[in-house]
């Protein structure tokens, strides 16, 4: 029961993260950088203390007890996947919602569930798994097959990128103009920073548009995309720093686990012989979401300025408590993605198995959403069949690794069991 529970909240975070972009588009006249601003102001520095606050009493007095150095390293861990998540932009504009974020989540998915436990094979921990632990054992053995299957479930949506992009450029006209065929996914691409003052294509994010933002299709962390900016190369290049970089939120996590052990220790005072605290990790996501803060909120103020955007939160000419309402919903949505992690952390151990599901669910959902917006509208039924065998090989991976943890609790039950027969306490 315990690891459906955690199945269940991670895909309950998953589908928050692969759909907290639909408020965003009801926000009407503002530039990407103000709204993405706003809703950031509520993700990374306003619920996240609201959600430790009703959650964990006294979780100041655990952040000002911590160590300096847990504080300083959980806050660079989140520092390095705010810039993450800023690439993450740019990976999906130019690979597509469904494909960008398959790779990007994917990588961010290995790195993220291998290297903690390679960090702990050489410095042990007490509750820690390490890799040699999951290599040696059969319920590890079965998490890495969930991994390995879910590897292969994203190079098959690889795969259909390339198919995709060959018969984007064969239905292409030798000069300009609108391709051929159905491939086109939007009906207007979005003005790009920069690109007014200069004819040259630009890397950036989406600058004023006096255009509905629905008109472009959304990726999953910020720009919209456009089909006629899809460049597999450059995307890829992009896409692996995104995944390398959005890694370090289970690293800040592993940083900032003291925090979250005496976040479930004041706990277990009050709730003698309880299951373990559900909301832990809620007090170490304030030190990480400063981290992202300060990347997102640096480099919007930057676009602000170069845009001249600044406006935008006070302009009369847009519905402007409708915007910063919707901005809010965003935002408060995107928390939940790890408000609800921690849930399933929770439930299934905050190792390898947790952070798989979490970016599998992600992955889920964020192809859903790429399928509902048409990205693939037009392909052939090979290229179609291929991106639809890649998420139901990541579906399979999913129920795999579930299995795995299944396996670990069992496990871990006749453990206990064997310790209580003997008089050994056990383990809190």
């Amino acid at each position: 029961m315990q690891v459906i529970l955690g199945v269940l909240f991670h895909f309950i975070g998953g589908f928050a993260s692969g759909s907290f972009y639909i408020p965003y588009k009801k926000v009407k006249g503002w530039s990407w950088e103000s709204y993405w601003l706003i809703g950031g102001l509520f993700s990374w520095l306003i619920v996240p203390p609201l959600a430790a606050y009703l959650t964990i009493p006294g979780f100041r007095d655990i952040i000002t007890q911590t160590g300096s150095s847990t504080l300083l390293y959980t806050y660079i861990f989140g520092l390095l996947w705010g810039i993450g998540g800023l690439t993450y932009g740019l990976g999906v504009r130019y690979l597509g919602v469904s494909l960008g974020s398959s790779i990007i989540l994917g990588l961010c998915m290995v790195f993220g569930s291998l290297i903690p436990s390679v960090y702990y094979q050489f410095v042990p921990e007490e509750g820690k798994d390490t890799i040699g632990a999951i290599a040696g054992s059969t319920w590890g053995l079965t998490v890495l097959a969930g991994l390995a299957i879910c590897i292969f479930g994203i190079y098959l949506c690889g795969k259909a990128g390339t198919m995709k992009e060959r018969q984007m450029k064969s239905n292409a006209p030798p000069s300009g103009g609108t391709p051929k065929g159905k491939l086109e996914v939007v009906r207007e691409k979005p003005v790009l920073a920069g690109e007014a003052a200069s004819p040259k294509p630009t890397i950036g994010t989406p600058a004023r548009q006096d255009v509905d933002v629905t008109t472009p299709a959304a990726t999953a962390h910020g720009a919209p995309v456009a089909a006629a900016e899809y460049k597999f190369g450059l995307g890829l290049t992009v896409a692996i720093i995104s995944g390398v970089l959005s890694a370090c939120f289970n690293f800040g996590l592993e940083a900032g686990k003291p925090m979250a052990d005496a976040a479930n220790a004041a706990w277990k005072e009050t709730h003698p012989g309880d299951v373990k605290f559900l909301y832990g990790n809620n007090v170490v996501y304030i030190l990480i979401l400063w981290g992202g803060l300060t990347t997102n909120l640096i480099w919007c103020l930057i676009l602000n300025a170069r845009n001249k955007t600044f406006g935008d939160y006070t302009t009369s000419n847009t519905p402007l408590l409708r915007n910063y309402i919707f901005c809010a919903l965003a935002g408060t949505t995107w928390f939940l993605q790890f408000f609800f992690y921690g849930m399933g952390e929770s439930k299934l151990g905050n190792g390898a198995s947790s952070w798989i599901l979490h970016m599998a669910f992600i992955i889920l959902i964020a192809n859903m959403w790429g399928l509902l917006l048409k990205e693939w509208k037009g392909v052939s039924k090979k290229t179609r069949s291929t991106v639809l065998a890649g998420v139901l090989t990541i579906i399979f991976a999913v129920l795999v690794v579930g299995y795995g943890n299944h396996l670990e609790g069992k496990e871990k039950e006749k453990q206990a069991a064997t310790a209580a027969a003997a008089g050994i306490p056990e383990k809190q």
